[in-house]
């Protein structure tokens, strides 16, 4: 399967989303599509085999929207095509005013002293309002029932028609005293307005990618045939030797070769403090050098380099739908219908059972028609949804979608892995001790030969040790890892065994000669690995891991939120009571392979939601059990691979800061909600003169279209506010 992003055009409400959605669906070799209003555009998985992009872009353009594939957009061509959209939106609006204003003085403050040929004039002013202006409604809804369904631009057609055809009639039959020209022309200036401002919001809510957008460099100094030379960046190759000088952005991803620096990685990181990088180390493209002149040797670019895949990573999660979604898509599949038919027993009540006059039954028909707003509940999730995982994004906090978002609100458990994530994976050997007859460097000699081919932490820091004293580690053959337990493989022809005391007691090994000396360091919070040959122990090595500074204050803060804490690891029971006891998690378990964290959270899931938080490497099947997957790794391209969030920032603090920015965007969800459904509940029975028989109230067709153009305006302004929360 393959997925593309294709960029739609003329979509008006969130029917035209069920209606896109709906056939891309029904198209040979789709598995999923997905359209996000707010952003303008469709995310499509498919099957290159059966199908391809152009033929999903002809599916669209059928339905009668624009549509084109999204490659990569730099941030100029997207401000253009935004421009572009304002700019006929401003056009259309402008030539409204022109044309409605007048008819809205001479219609209201001029009915009860006509002027000579006034419906004339009305029908005048209000013609390149209803069929210029209005344009675009008229093929929305057009398009629309071609397809056997009903949008936004059906009822503003049906209402604004309505008021405009009657009008005409008036005029050439009835004399024209009474007519309603200048209420379908200022409705349809007023819808109009309010796309405009709509547009204008809507923009606000991706000003995190724009601003990951810009970050990308132009330039470098690329090293060409022994001399320095700037090239734009796209010309740039795997390979290529830069040289980056103080203050200068670091162009693409690659490897200092030469030089040593700090370099501000707060943009994509959200790490405030630079980070020193020398010889050998990795750096990231759009960094800014801060300190000392160093060469590099490019390693990825374009859509490969981690910033590309960062914004690639928001844009998903924009287009991904949180669950709530699934109420606004219901109740827009029955909306507009449901409104048409309200409006219709409007007009028969007040006109047949009533019996009113046809002109002020169809004043409340119009007014039912141009209140209803099904954009506002459309809107409502994924622009605070785009908000809210850019203003993550924004702190290094990458959420993977909607339903990443609302899981994260509703956690009730957090697992925590211990390696790694509530200690620093940077252990060191405290202690080295040997069977009699047997010396240190032999032993450590052995145990960096059998550990150089893991890549545990525990591993490394043996091997380190090794590098550090000047042994060379042993050669060895037949290597074989036991996952999370120990290796095991023959040096000069005879079987030696390293791993935890378990794994060398399952081996059939005794380890009573260490057993007094195991247990003291273990007392200690400290990890013992045991090396064996030939089925005899030789020593044990005591190594210790260091809590990070910030576990004990992030596990404080997940416990004053409502959440239980638990943490595992394959370590042993003194060691995981130590580390939970100085982070104050409140339950662990010890002694536990990847397959049994697997089983622990499964245990953990039947009590409540649950989220596992580990390093994004050796979690990764713990990460996919849990209802939400958190990743630590610095942005590590595996982190980012397994996590629903990943942390840029290796801080644990972050955690309890995503589930507050959660809780926050949900509650901003059902506020948008609650607001748009409330305004709807009440506007259309009063638009419908519910209540004119006791307070006289009917409400005009004019204030009905600007109540319905401003409920978009403000459903997006509501998730604006969620910037100013902080988390």
């Amino acid at each position: 399967m393959e997925k593309t992003d294709i960029k739609i055009t003329g979509m008006h409400c969130e029917s035209c989303v069920r209606l896109i959605e709906k056939n891309l669906g029904k198209a040979d070799g789709i598995e999923s599509a997905v359209v996000n209003f707010a952003a303008g555009k469709a995310s499509v998985t498919y099957d290159p085999a059966i199908t391809e992009p152009a033929r999903l872009v002809r599916e669209i353009e059928k339905r009668g929207y624009g549509a084109r594939l999204i490659e990569r957009a730099s941030s100029s061509e997207k401000d253009t095509a935004y421009r572009d959209e304002l700019r006929g939106l401003r056009r259309r609006l402008i030539a409204g005013v022109v044309f409605a204003l007048p008819a809205l003085v001479l219609g209201m403050f001029f009915m009860n002293a006509p002027i000579p040929f006034q419906g004339f004039v009305l029908w005048i002013l209000a013609t390149p309002v209803q069929f210029y202006v209005g344009r675009e409604f008229y093929l929305g809804a057009w398009m629309a029932l071609r397809n056997g369904s009903s949008n936004m631009d059906t009822l503003v057609v049906l209402g604004t028609s309505a008021a405009y055809f009657y009008s005409v009639y008036l005029v050439l039959f009835e004399g024209g005293d009474h007519q309603y020209f200048e209420a379908s022309a200022v409705l349809i200036t007023l819808v109009v307005l309010g796309k405009y401002l709509e547009a204008v919001s809507k923009h606000r809510t991706s000003e995190a990618i724009s601003r990951l957008e810009k970050l990308f460099p132009k330039e470098a100094s690329v090293i060409r045939n022994g001399s320095e030379v700037r090239v734009r960046v796209e010309e740039l190759d795997p390979g290529d030797v830069l040289i980056v000088r103080p203050g200068e952005q670091v162009p693409v991803d690659g490897e200092i070769v030469k030089g040593t620096t700090t370099l501000d990685e707060s943009m994509v990181t959200g790490e405030s403090v630079p980070a020193a990088r020398g010889e050998g180390e990795s750096v990231i493209g759009s960094t800014i050098n801060r300190e000392g002149s160093f060469t590099m040797k490019v390693t990825r670019t374009g859509s490969e380099t981690m910033l590309a895949k960062i914004i690639r990573l928001v844009e998903d999660a924009q287009m991904r739908k949180a669950p709530v979604q699934r109420f606004a898509d219901r109740v827009s599949s029955w909306f507009v219908p449901a409104v048409i038919v309200i409006a219709c027993l409007t007009f028969f009540v007040w006109l047949a059972v009533l019996g009113s006059s046809p002109g002020f039954a169809l004043v409340a028909a119009v007014s039912v028609l141009v209140i209803a707003c099904p954009c506002a509940l459309g809107l409502a999730t994924p622009t605070a949804i785009m908000v809210g995982t850019g203003m993550g994004a924004g702190e290094g906090i990458l959420v993977k979608g909607g339903d990443a978002l609302e899981t994260a609100g509703n956690l009730e458990h957090v697992v925590f892995d211990k390696t790694g994530t509530i200690t620093k994976a940077e252990p060191e050997i405290t202690a080295i001790v040997v069977r009699e007859g047997y010396s240190e460097a032999g032993c450590l000699r052995l145990a960096a030969g059998l550990e150089r081919g893991s890549e545990h932490p525990l591993a490394g820091a043996i091997v380190a040790r090794a590098e550090a004293e000047g042994i060379v580690p042993a050669e060895t053959g037949e290597f074989r890892t036991h996952t999370g337990r120990g290796v095991e493989a023959l040096v000069d022809g005879e079987l030696h065994h390293i791993g935890s005391l378990r794994f060398i007691g399952e081996a059939g090994i005794d380890t009573e000669y260490f057993r007094q000396q195991a247990e003291r360091f273990e007392a200690e919070g400290q990890t013992v690995i045991m090396l064996a040959r030939a089925g005899k122990a030789l020593g044990i090595f005591a190594l210790s891991d260091t809590i990070r500074p910030e576990a004990a204050k992030a596990v404080r803060r997940l416990h004053a939120m409502g959440l239980e804490t638990s943490m595992i690891t394959g370590d042993n029971e003194r060691v995981a009571r130590a580390i939970a006891g100085k982070a104050g998690i409140s339950s662990y378990r010890a002694g536990v392979l990847p397959d049994e964290k697997v089983a622990f959270i499964g245990q953990l899931q039947e009590n409540g939601t649950v989220a596992m938080v580990g390093d994004g490497i050796n979690d990764a099947p713990a990460l996919a059990r849990a209802d939400i997957g958190i990743a630590m790794g610095s942005g590590t391209d595996i982190a980012m691979e397994a996590g629903d969030i990943v942390f840029m920032r290796n801080d644990l603090l972050s955690l309890p800061r995503a589930i507050r920015l959660s809780r926050l965007t949900m509650q901003r969800i059902r506020l948008n909600m609650f607001w748009a459904l409330f305004y709807n509940s009440v506007g259309i029975p009063v638009a419908a003169g519910l209540l004119y028989p006791w307070t006289g109230w009917l409400l005009n067709p004019m204030i009905a279209g600007g109540a319905m153009a401003m409920s978009s305006v403000s459903v997006v302004l509501s998730s604006l506010l969620l910037k100013r929360q902080s988390f």
